[in-house]
């Protein structure tokens, strides 16, 4: 039903995926990496994306990305890339898709304050709480906790692992011990994740002032095909233009990561998925394309994730989430029932106090942990 020929022999097949945590019947009208990707549509912390935001805070735009729609845009463009490469579209699609599961509040920002406040406890990364979500988190199904999702999406999920978290994880952490790679799939979501990222954030990086196209004029790819966009259609409309240059942007970098990628793979010389896990990184930008790409990446760091704007709600970020995070350690009878650890008396209880806490703030859309740090830190009046 699920032929599977198309794919090369080096790309992930689901009749050789390593399983499933828990042993479960397989799906009779769609593949295993299908059945990931609609569970992971399906579960409460997808839906929560709508109101978690990349660089902007829920409240400031309608028009901004937010981590829903930037993970849909994800997981497009890698689809399109594994198509051509011959890889699994599905398994694209499930990584793609459950990436950003495990993010906290107020993007970057919130990462980094949670973190701080976990100092002690072991560390907060999104990555990590990504994993933690679809392996323990949701709440769905009656014979296993989380999603009970494959060997290769939780591979593809799970980017960066310290050594010490990896060899918490078993077979999934082996790899960052022993320096192996992961599917062609995990390693071509990696870069389909930043191609989305750094050109949607152009984007919004215009639409919210921040950035001007005088200012972008400076890094080299985006001033190339502007005067492109220019020469081609004399008078279009400044909204156009910018639109049709970042589509080339994206275009040019898809393009250069599937003749580089093809270039690797048939120097390598795959013959099957374990080679690719024992081999060199095969997914890859051309090295002229890498410098571009770095150079876009360095131009936002200074012009727009650090834009003085930016660090004033950045600051305001880490401010509720601080507070929250401290106030709740010090009361955990103010947190919801599911969340409080009791007895709450040993260093061990307090270790998975703090953990529960940080599942609580990192599961808060931005508006929601606005919400919870008034309800906690104000007495509103009634008028």
């Amino acid at each position: 039903m699920h032929s599977q020929s198309h794919l090369a022999a080096y790309a992930a097949h689901t009749e050789h995926s390593k399983g499933r945590r828990f042993s479960e019947a397989a799906p009779t009208a769609r593949s295993e990496f299908q059945r990931d990707r609609d569970r992971i549509i399906h579960c409460t912390a997808f839906r929560r994306l709508e109101y978690k935001t990349q660089v902007f805070v829920n409240h400031e735009g309608d028009l901004f990305r937010t981590r829903l729609t930037h993970s849909i845009e994800v997981a497009q463009i890698a689809r399109s890339i594994a198509r051509n490469l011959r890889l699994n579209e599905d398994l694209v699609e499930a990584i793609s898709l459950a990436h950003d599961l495990g993010h906290t509040p107020f993007g970057h920002a919130g990462q980094d304050a949670l973190n701080a406040c976990m100092r002690d406890y072991g560390g907060f990364e999104h990555n990590l709480q990504s994993l933690r979500v679809v392996d323990q988190l949701e709440e769905r199904y009656a014979s296993f906790e989380g999603l009970n999702l494959t060997f290769e999406t939780r591979e593809g999920i799970l980017k960066h692992c310290s050594q010490n978290n990896a060899r918490q994880l078993g077979e999934l952490g082996q790899r960052f011990i022993d320096k192996k790679q992961a599917s062609l799939e995990a390693q071509l979501c990696n870069l389909a994740d930043e191609i989305a990222y750094n050109n949607h954030d152009i984007d919004d990086g215009l639409r919210s002032g921040l950035l001007t196209e005088t200012l972008l004029m400076e890094v080299p790819c985006y001033a190339r095909f502007r005067h492109e966009v220019e020469a081609s259609y004399p008078g279009v409309s400044a909204k156009r233009a910018v639109s049709e240059t970042i589509r080339r942007m994206v275009n040019m970098l898809i393009t250069d990561l599937i003749e580089n990628s093809n270039l690797r793979i048939a120097a390598s010389r795959p013959q099957n998925i374990s080679d690719v896990r024992n081999g060199p990184p095969m997914i890859a930008f051309s090295d002229a394309m890498a410098q571009e790409a770095r150079t876009l990446k360095q131009f936002l760091h200074e012009h727009l994730y650090r834009h003085y704007l930016v660090n004033r709600m950045s600051n305001k970020a880490k401010q509720t989430v601080r507070e929250l995070f401290n106030i709740m350690m010090e009361d955990p009878s103010i947190l919801p029932p599911d969340y409080r650890v009791i007895p709450f008396v040993t260093a061990e209880d307090i270790q998975r106090q703090a953990r529960r806490i940080a599942d609580y703030i990192a599961g808060m859309t931005d508006r929601y942990a606005m919400r919870e740090y008034r309800r906690l830190f104000l007495i509103e009046e009634l008028v």
